[in-house]
């Protein structure tokens, strides 16, 4: 009986849940290093919208991208925070309005999303190929994003 529960706790998805503007978006928490509170990047000449700039964490230039700005076409509140996630062999930032909480959700409170998401889901199309997922949490819908799939978009 306790194998059970141990394979059920396993099988949740930890996920860390965020703002950008009335949406609530998640990432994997495996894949976050670190969240710190949103600083003044230097803008790079040149960059895409939504790449917001550069930050030094430590030592370590960060490459920020503005996840309001990628999705939503309205950039990420100044006054937000910084998700730290390593892709490869690069810390990148990500930038959001708002980190609420971590969320553990089973595999039956997750609805797939293959493909397009934007046609299959009904949610605008910058969200298109991105989303990997939508969580179900009470009365309310989580739009799972593929973090890494968005960076290597942006940082291409």
């Amino acid at each position: 009986m306790d194998s059970t529960v141990l394979t059920t706790e396993d099988a949740l998805r930890e996920l860390v849940l965020f703002q950008l503007g009335q949406r609530t978006h998640a990432i994997d928490l495996h894949d976050i290093r670190e969240i710190i509170p949103r600083r003044p990047a230097t803008r790079i000449p040149g960059a895409a919208h939504d790449v917001a700039g550069l930050i030094n964490v430590r030592g370590t230039i960060v490459t920020v991208i503005d996840l309001g700005a990628r999705l939503n076409a309205r950039p990420s509140n100044i006054d937000g925070s910084v998700i730290l996630v390593q892709h490869g062999q690069k810390l990148v930032g990500i930038a959001v309005d708002e980190v609420s909480q971590v969320l553990r959700l089973s595999p039956a409170e997750i609805d797939p999303v293959q493909g397009d998401s934007a046609s299959t889901t009904g949610l605008p199309s910058e969200h298109g190929g991105v989303v990997n997922g939508l969580g179900h949490s009470g009365d309310s819908i989580v739009i799972i994003l593929d973090i890494h799939t968005i960076i290597k978009h942006v940082l291409l």
